[in-house]
């Protein structure tokens, strides 16, 4: 008779698995969203960290050469036509960063929205420009 009790009690009954995985799901449910919006977050953080890393380098351009690069491409290959000692690559990666999205980022000077004298901005999440979700180097109104 004992030993039948001991086969009886080996495994975990259906009822007992069934509970595990509802409170699994209840903490996926109750967590999975707090992470989810942090992901989000991060990577607006990290692409604002990129579009002030790729300010400095075109600042450092401008100070250089007196002008604006006209791509973002020019902070990496020398430009021919440029007057003075061109001093790069201003950027040590062999490629432009793209966003945390994986966008380029955009770039056009002279700028329209800046007082810098160049505008930088990313697409944002949704990936369309405009939006109020892009990233930009000046204050959006």
């Amino acid at each position: 008779m004992t030993l039948r009790r001991k086969d009886r009690r080996r495994g975990f009954t259906f009822l007992e698995i069934m509970f595990v995985v509802v409170i699994i799901g209840i903490l996926l449910a109750l967590v999975g969203p707090r992470l989810v919006g942090r992901t989000e977050r991060a990577r607006e953080q990290t692409t604002r960290a990129q579009l002030r890393n790729l300010e400095t380098a075109i600042r450092n351009f401008e100070m250089d050469n007196g002008t604006f690069p006209r791509t973002l491409q020019d902070l990496i290959d020398e430009p021919n036509d440029l007057e003075r000692s061109w001093d790069g690559p201003y950027i040590e990666a062999d490629v432009i960063p793209t966003d945390s999205w994986g966008e380029d980022f955009l770039y056009k000077a002279p700028g329209d929205n800046n007082r810098r004298g160049f505008d930088l901005w990313s697409k944002g999440a949704d990936r369309q420009d405009n939006t109020e979700d892009d990233i930009a180097n000046w204050t959006r109104r």
